[in-house]
């Protein structure tokens, strides 16, 4: 939703907005920018909504919502996140990367590449790239494009199947696997949405291409189409993040050459595997992970950069998920957390609203057999992670929704 918010500023449009975390008395620094952009913050009680407004709303927002009720009380216009996003591509020749994991990343490394390679395109992303934000000035979800008609990339959500909305030119489909839903249902979703497509079509979820992958510190390169690339990411999972977006921007007409020199000085994403800093000589690193193949991914990743051991703090993002996913998060963790590695668990992050309460984290610390902890909340965690860290060894945050463990991340690193 900030994301939409910054391409609609980008396009000219006057904007406001309201906020359940502002309803808890914490405003982000999202909000704290959007507000320094001149968009208006309100409560959520339905004041600041009029007749000729445009209400734009996510699946998240639940029947009752101040805002929502006097949207309709009054005759706004209602539009849903993916049919705002499908207004703004209007245009557009529109590029839409989806899939069950990946997508954010895919997104940013080719809005990068394209940029880089002057193409200009327009980007709205799910996860701020660094770099994007002008050192704190806009949102960095979003590249603006001085072309009112030219390319555009953005992330297609496919957590609710409102990507169908959207009218792409070329898709990118990352991989296909059991989150939202069972993953017959997810591929069966994402060769709908491929149908949809004019042009061309990437699809790395079938048969991924084996690639040998070389890591230097945090680096990898990789051998494709004859020749030697190096991303400034670790993982083999982002290696096939970046052969997409390399294919796709191939396919659009960019030459090899300059692909290389621009997938060499590719900033990285925020949230996924960002590293912060450090604490006691220990690397400080903030993710994204929510469900079992990326968490499985990130561990993975940071077990072979860093052999002395990682501490990693993980709160589930909803109770729903937690429920949905136990028995694989369970299998995952036992497998990935080594006898020198600790998670740390918090309780479901409690986003509000009416769900059912009746299990949590404890649950899946019961099913566990690999080195796991419980922790009340994020001071504890903080403690706890302080006591732990050593120089070799890698501390990280995992999530999503909870905006309080990117800024415990910055905490540890003592940038904030």
């Amino acid at each position: 939703m900030s994301a939409l918010a910054q391409a609609y500023l980008d396009k000219d449009s006057c904007v406001s907005g309201s906020d359940r975390l502002l309803e808890m008395g914490q405003e982000t620094p999202t909000l704290a920018t959007l507000r320094q952009e001149g968009v208006a913050l309100h409560p959520q009680d339905g004041c600041a909504v009029s007749t000729g407004m445009v209400v734009v709303y996510s699946t998240a927002i639940e029947a009752d919502n101040g805002d929502l009720m006097a949207a309709k009380r009054v005759g706004a216009r209602l539009m849903h996140r993916s049919e705002a996003l499908a207004e703004l591509a209007e245009g557009h020749e529109l590029i839409a990367v989806t899939g069950t994991c990946g997508k954010s990343t895919v997104t940013a490394l080719l809005g990068h590449l394209l940029k880089e390679c002057g193409r200009d395109p327009f980007v709205v992303n799910g996860a701020k790239v660094i770099g994007w934000d002008c050192e704190g000035r806009r949102i960095g979800s979003v590249w603006p494009s001085q072309n009112r008609t030219g390319l555009m990339v953005v992330e297609a959500d496919e957590s609710d199947k409102s990507l169908m909305a959207l009218t792409p030119s070329h898709v990118i489909v990352t991989n296909a696997s059991s989150d939202h839903f069972p993953k017959a249902e997810a591929e069966a979703l994402f060769r709908d949405f491929k149908a949809k497509a004019s042009g061309i079509v990437i699809d790395t979820s079938d048969a991924p291409e084996e690639t040998a992958v070389r890591t230097e510190g945090w680096e990898t390169r990789f051998d494709w189409r004859g020749r030697e690339w190096m991303l400034p990411m670790p993982g083999a999972h982002n290696v096939a993040n970046a052969k997409a977006a390399l294919e796709m921007a191939l396919a659009l007409g960019c030459g090899e050459a300059e692909l290389a020199e621009a997938l060499a000085t590719f900033p990285g994403v925020r949230r996924r595997l960002e590293r912060v800093g450090t604490l006691n000589g220990a690397c400080v690193v903030d993710d994204y992970a929510h469900n079992v193949e990326k968490l499985a991914a990130a561990w993975t990743t940071l077990a072979e950069a860093f052999p002395t051991g990682v501490v990693g703090l993980w709160r589930p993002h909803g109770y729903a998920p937690l429920r949905k996913m136990m028995k694989g998060l369970a299998e995952m963790f036992n497998a990935v957390v080594r006898p020198c590695d600790r998670l740390l668990l918090l309780p479901v992050y409690d986003a509000g609203g009416t769900t059912d309460r009746s299990l949590n984290s404890d649950a899946l610390l019961a099913r566990l057999t690999c080195p796991a902890e419980s922790v009340d909340d994020l001071a504890a965690a903080e403690a706890r992670i302080r006591d732990m860290a050593r120089p070799g060894m890698a501390v990280a945050t995992f999530g999503a929704r909870d905006p309080g463990l990117p800024v415990l991340a910055r905490r540890l690193a003592g940038l904030v």
